[in-house]
């Protein structure tokens, strides 16, 4: 997925926000369910944990590629790996664990939901 950086991530000086990076990580995850047409209600993936590395800075204006790959799938939990790129090169690495939760409980992922993690894998 690819993201513009635009004023509202960045502070004064035109320089990303460090949180901004989870939040572009955040969105690519939820867009690979939206592209096959699937909206959460009453159910999703909610973060269990994460470690973040910062590599180097983006800033106001850049294009990023956010690259997806799954780590490990059990039946509730997904370990992802996600990686932001600025012109080809590697400037952050999220390693993100996500369980699957409906109507506020967590809950074994649906099958057509395995099918699409699949394809990351």
């Amino acid at each position: 997925m690819q993201i513009r950086v635009y004023y509202d991530s960045t502070d004064a000086g035109g320089i990303v926000y460090h949180t901004e990076y989870i939040k572009f990580c955040e969105k690519a995850r939820s867009e690979i369910f939206f592209e096959k047409g699937i909206f959460f209600e009453n159910e999703g993936y909610v973060v269990s944990g994460l470690k973040a590395k910062y590599i180097s800075s983006a800033k106001l204006g850049d294009l990023l590629t956010v690259k997806t790959k799954i780590l490990n799938r059990t039946k509730v939990k997904v370990q992802i790996m996600q990686e932001i790129y600025k012109e080809g090169k590697k400037i952050f690495v999220l390693e993100v664990s996500v369980v699957y939760i409906k109507n506020g409980k967590i809950a074994k992922i649906p099958d057509t939901h395995i099918k699409i993690l699949d394809e990351y894998s």
